[in-house]
């Protein structure tokens, strides 16, 4: 095997495939941090924020119709 001198400079595609580990290591966590849930928990807890999203606010007024006065 042959030795690299200290200071020599490092080989195109050796950089190249630190590179690549690097972006595909960083992608991996991107997309795990990113994903969506997919329990049972996470939709129920989806399902309700919906549901809260869509109820009418208890500080509002019901809206009155010009024949119920």
């Amino acid at each position: 095997m042959a030795r690299i001198p200290k200071g020599a400079p490092m080989s195109p595609v050796a950089f190249l495939m630190i590179a690549v580990v690097i972006s595909v290591v960083g992608c991996g966590i991107l997309y795990l941090r990113n994903r969506t849930p997919s329990s049972l928990d996470s939709g129920i807890d989806n399902f309700r924020r919906e549901m809260q999203a869509l109820a009418p606010r208890d500080e509002q007024a019901p809206p009155r119709r010009w024949w119920r006065r």
